[in-house]
């Protein structure tokens, strides 16, 4: 490997550190002005370094973008000396809407309250506090209502690169899919 290869899987570590959020490949190359394609690669080196490493970090994919995460092994420490306040359980309301939202989305406040028969806008301003839901835009319906979408961060938590690794759905109602979900979300905790 020459120094300038070094040097740019360096700069990839800092910003992916620096930045703290998941971030493409793309705005890598950008600000580093080199290509796309040697980005990948210096990604996929460091995200094979890190998993041989003894290092309490790993470098995820996430869809098209990467991110610097705590590995699995030593998130419990991690976890309490951070504030808490954002990884307490999900209710069962709260993963009934992420459900109806990861499997449906983009989708209004409207659709999500028609699915379950009750109101559910304290539940879905919780899971935005929680950073698992975001507003998508407006959608072209009358009323032009707001549309929801799940995040990165519903990624990461879910262990799923992609939306594509939810569970199948089964079931004509989603009884099926919540089960699904909360399994997920029991495995992670």
């Amino acid at each position: 490997m020459t120094q300038q290869e070094k040097e740019y899987k360096a700069a990839i570590e800092a910003i992916l550190f620096a930045h703290g959020e998941p971030i493409s490949a793309e705005k890598i190359a950008e600000a580093l002005e080199i290509r796309r394609s040697t980005v990948y690669i210096l990604l996929d080196q460091l995200k094979k370094e890190y998993e041989k490493a003894d290092r309490g970090l790993c470098i995820l994919p996430l869809g098209d973008k990467w991110q610097m995460a705590t590995k699995t092994s030593v998130q419990e420490p991690v976890k309490r000396v951070l504030d808490n306040r954002r990884n307490t359980p999900l209710s069962q309301a709260a993963l009934e809407v992420l459900a109806i939202i990861a499997y449906n989305q983009p989708v209004s406040r409207g659709f999500i309250e028609q699915v379950r028969g009750v109101d559910s806008s304290s539940t879905l301003a919780k899971l935005m506090e929680k950073g698992l839901v975001e507003e998508a835009g407006r959608m072209d319906l009358p009323g032009r209502p707001i549309s929801f979408r799940t995040t990165e961060v519903f990624l990461r938590t879910f262990g799923l690169v992609t939306l594509e690794q939810l569970p199948p759905l089964h079931g004509e109602h989603g009884e099926e899919k919540v089960i699904q979900l909360e399994m997920v979300a029991a495995e992670k905790q």
